[in-house]
């Protein structure tokens, strides 16, 4: 199949206008000026998006899709408030609860143009949606606890759930890993366990230095963590006693960052130390900026980050939080607030965000060999998106237009692995997927998570 648009954004490489990719299987095999390579593919159909650009599936470092259904219903919160209030509503989930919720957030997925996903769940429903919807995934299974004596038996659930869902998903898009929550939810000795676990290079993520609160209960042993969210998340948790410590520090104590492949989430909470910390770890960086600032979370100090050549991309973070998986909305306020924070000797581009969001956070997943570019020989994850709206800003900067101007409406279709999985002109748009049946479910949860019954 030969695909077209007026640009072609390789991200890797400079744009190409009137540009074309040549896709075989689930592989690109070429790409360049669409005359030469119909030219020299002229038996291959054609498939043109106009006014459009054909860019690299964007790839989410940070999700939980099964909290899909649960959007918009625990906004104007602060993030201990915020949590708090989510931890009450899912207790009232049952498991196919979990299961539509986090397929319709696949929808959303595929629909915003991103191709791969990286999740964090206890109940599996993001792999098992990934799985049902064709999205590329690397799957954490979450462990939490603060009661030392409980370490050895979480890690055993965690490691049979990992081996269950590794045995019913395709190994060809998904890959499965582990997911320490948090400092304030986590027994020291638990990181120490999932390092063991991690050592031959299984994934790891933890939400890390996310919070002011997070950053003072670490340290002070105060905040809304220390009291009410603790109490609620796991009420045989032990005395906490001040580390005096950032969180990234903590942590660093406790051995998680000698796991080959780690992945710390959020990281608003860091100075200079702590950066370089994370560097020397080689530790990634799962920037998560709208959720960050609508939880009153702080903001990741980017430009930073890159100068000490961390590898970090963009997370959607869970719905939740922030209402939807929007990419082009966390490009473009991740992209203004840095602006607006540093001064112009780090001013932050268009480019540089659409490639934060497709090649360096595959980088970030130890992936870009595979995936986050458009390059002979690499996956065909691709993307149309139009750039014709009136609305969108002049397509001589089409990088702009993306983050500025761009939305999900803007998606015209989404490829994985070379198969189609959203086509917004199809008669079904999502392939394989009810969208009514869902649309419905949702409904019937949004009920029943207001109405507080289970």
């Amino acid at each position: 199949m030969l695909l077209t648009a007026r640009y072609v954004l390789p991200v890797a490489t400079p744009r190409i206008e009137n540009g074309a990719v040549l896709v075989s299987g689930d592989r690109v095999v070429e790409i360049g000026d669409f005359e030469r390579l119909r030219e020299m593919h002229p038996e291959e159909p054609v498939r043109d998006f106009g006014l459009a650009a054909l860019i690299p599936g964007f790839i989410d470092l940070h999700t939980h899709l099964e909290y899909t259904a649960m959007r918009g219903l625990v906004d104007d919160l602060p993030y201990s408030q915020w949590k708090l209030q989510v931890m009450r509503k899912e207790s009232l989930f049952s498991a196919q609860d979990w299961d539509d919720s986090a397929l319709f957030g696949a929808m959303g997925v595929l629909q915003s143009g991103i191709t791969t996903i990286a999740d964090i769940t206890e109940t599996g429903a993001s792999a098992r949606a990934a799985q049902a919807s064709g999205v590329r995934s690397v799957i954490y299974r979450e462990v939490s606890t603060m009661d030392r004596r409980r370490v050895a038996e979480v890690m055993e659930q965690a490691a049979d759930d990992i081996m269950a869902w590794s045995a019913d998903a395709d190994p060809e898009c998904a890959r499965f890993g582990i997911a320490p929550h948090a400092p304030y939810s986590c027994h020291p000795e638990l990181f120490e366990k999932v390092a063991e676990y991690a050592a031959g290079g299984a994934p790891v993520a933890i939400h890390l230095a996310g919070s002011h609160a997070e950053y003072q209960f670490v340290k002070y042993g105060s905040s809304m963590l220390a009291i009410d969210v603790r109490d609620v998340y796991d009420e045989h948790a032990p005395l906490w006693l001040p580390t005096g410590v950032s969180p990234v520090r903590y942590v660093l104590q406790w051995g998680l960052f000698d796991a080959p492949n780690v992945m710390a989430v959020h990281c608003t909470q860091v100075d200079e130390d702590d950066i370089d910390v994370l560097a020397h770890h080689d530790v990634s960086v799962a920037h998560c900026p709208r959720c960050n600032t609508k939880l009153a979370m702080g903001i990741a100090p980017v430009g930073k980050m890159l100068s000490a050549n961390i590898r970090l991309g963009l997370g959607t973070d869970s719905p939740a939080a922030s209402n939807s998986t929007d990419m082009f909305e966390e490009m473009r306020i991740g992209l203004l607030l840095q602006r607006a924070l540093f001064d112009e000797a780090h001013f932050m581009t268009a480019r540089q965000f659409v490639k934060i969001a497709t090649l360096d956070a595959a980088r970030a997943l130890r992936m870009d060999d595979e995936i986050g570019s458009i390059e002979p020989g690499k996956r065909a994850d691709l993307v149309a998106v139009d750039l014709s709206e009136p609305r969108q800003t002049s397509p001589l900067n089409p990088y702009g237009t993306l983050v500025h101007t761009t939305n999900p409406d803007n998606v015209l279709w989404t490829m994985v692995g070379g198969k189609v999985r959203y086509d917004r002109h199809a008669a079904q748009s999502w392939s394989g997927i009810d969208h009514e049946r869902l649309l419905a479910r949702v409904g019937e949860m949004r009920e029943k998570l207001l109405g507080g019954t289970s």
